[in-house]
This record gives C-alpha cells, structure tokens and sequence, in this order.
C-alpha cells in the first residue's frame, strides 16, 4: 500500500507539472488559437538558466529561480513580437510551421551552448520523507503538488475576477467585438503569453528540483504530454488543462502500479488520447462551437 500511494503521488508531480505546461498551451489556443509547440521548450530555458545562475554563476538560489523565470518570460515575449505577431493574419498551418521552427530553434540553440550531455544539478531541495504512521510520502513531491494547486487558483482567480482576466476572455470569445469595446488585442495577447511562459518557468523549477538531468530536448517530451493533457480535457479550457494534466501524471505511474512494463503506458496513453477524441473530439470539458458559413 505504501508503494502505491507513493506512486501515485509521482504520479500527481508529474502531473502538476503537465496541468502547468497544459494551462500555457491552453490559455494561448483561446487567445490566437495558436498550437505553440515551443512552449514545452521554455521549461528546458527555464531549467537551463537556474542551471546557469545557481552553478556557474553561484548566485543565490532564490535569485537563481527569480532571474531564471524572469528570463523565461522576457523570452516567451520576445517570440510572440517576432515570430507569431507578424503572422497573425496568416493561415493557422503557417504560425503552427512557425511555432515547429521555433521549438527546433531553442532546442539546437542550448544544444550549441551547452552540448547534448545531460547536466546533472544537484537537487535544491532535499528533505526528509513524510512519515504519517506506517506510510512514508516524498516531501517534494507533496511541495510539487501543492505549488501547482496554488498556481492553478491563483490563475483562476486572475482570470475570472480581475480587469485584464476579462479582457482576456472578451478576446478568447470575440476579437472583434473586444476591439469595439476599446480592448488593447495586442496588450492581452503580450500579457497571455507572459502568463503561459510564466507558468512554464514555474514548471522548470518543479523540473529541476525533481529530476537530475537536463538536457536540450527535454522540453519535446514534456511539451507533447502537456499537450496531450490539454487536449484530452479540453484545449482552450482552464479547468480542463488542470483535470488533463494530472489524469495523464496518474496513467503513466499505473505500470508501476501493477508491476507491468512501463512501455504500456504510453500505450494505453495514446490510446486513451484516440478514443476521447473520436467520441469527445472537443476533449473532455471542451464545448461543441458552430461556425457560421
């Protein structure tokens, strides 16, 4: 019993960092609906400069963490400006090229830097397991989960209560009319992308305190399961992201659940992925919207 339920709380960490990635991906797609492949990549960014700050430069961890998202969010800026702003005009299959090419960019580009050997930090954090009665639980892993709870909260709440988070829904519902109402499309969809690099730098940091290396295409990995959690629970939906991402976390632990060969995992995954979108093609909190001809 203890193993399993150790095993399910890596299954929520991996998830809590999947929901994080899902929720960048998301919150994108109901800005400009725009598929932003590179967006697993800024986590391999984020966990590159902590790596940077924290071991070859020596600074502070702390400062290391806040340089590094900081960092990450310049950049995710930085791309919108350059690279999907000039195309939003475009057909949907040129910005998605666009967003390819950008993934391929970052990925040879800390290739070049820092060479394809995985560099192996130690960890920033390390404590002691939780132990309640006979049950021990990986502390980080509970730190994991319960930062990416407090994340997705504080996202909602943003979303659903504040100026900029109704504006932001003004314009995933209808650019046009947003404009008429004297929305700034160009500010909301800055500041979407700042939020989603911002959270892909709070996932890098999950990254890097849970596992030991890193290496330039970590990101693919990561970005293609966030991206399959936010499908399955809706792309374009905030709750759905969430629900997917920890849904995908727990089906990938359950080989180990039942002592089966992890290989099945993505198996049953993909699978799993095939099935909701032949009878939920709309993902599973995703609504049917009509397009008028």
């Amino acid at each position: 019993m203890n193993q399993i339920i150790n095993q399910l709380i890596i299954g929520l960490r991996n998830g809590s960092i999947y929901a994080l990635v899902a929720l960048g991906y998301t919150m994108v797609y109901g800005i400009i609906k725009l598929i932003n492949f590179a967006h697993g990549d800024f986590i391999m960014v984020g966990a590159y400069m902590i790596y940077t700050f924290a071991v070859i430069a020596h600074l502070p961890i702390v400062l290391s963490i806040v340089l590094a998202i900081f960092t990450v969010v310049i950049l995710g800026i930085l791309t919108e400006k350059i690279a999907y702003k000039p195309l939003r005009e475009s057909p949907s299959i040129t910005a998605l090229i666009t967003a390819i090419a950008v993934s391929l960019l970052l990925e040879n580009v800390f290739e070049l830097i820092f060479t394809s050997n995985a560099k192996t930090p130690s960890k920033i954090l390390d404590l002691p397991p939780i132990t309640i009665g006979s049950f021990s639980i990986d502390s980080v892993s509970v730190i994991t989960f319960a930062l990416a709870i407090v994340t997705i909260i504080a996202l909602t709440l943003f979303v659903k209560k504040t100026t900029i988070g109704t504006a932001m829904r003004a314009v995933s519902e209808n650019k046009d009319a947003s404009k008429l109402m004297g929305i700034n499309i160009n500010k909301i969809i800055t500041i979407t992308f700042a939020i989603g690099t911002l959270l892909a730098g709070i996932a890098a940091l999950m990254y890097y305190t849970e596992y030991p290396q890193i290496k330039p295409y970590l990101g693919s990995e990561l970005g293609l399961y966030a991206f399959v959690a936010a499908v399955v629970g809706g792309i374009g939906v905030i709750h759905g992201a969430c629900i997917g991402g920890f849904l995908i976390g727990i089906i990938k632990v359950l080989p180990s659940i039942f002592h089966i060969d992890s290989v099945y995992a993505d198996i049953f995954l993909f699978g799993l992925l095939i099935i909701i979108l032949i009878f939920k093609p709309n993902g599973l909190f995703g609504k049917k919207v009509g397009e008028k001809v």
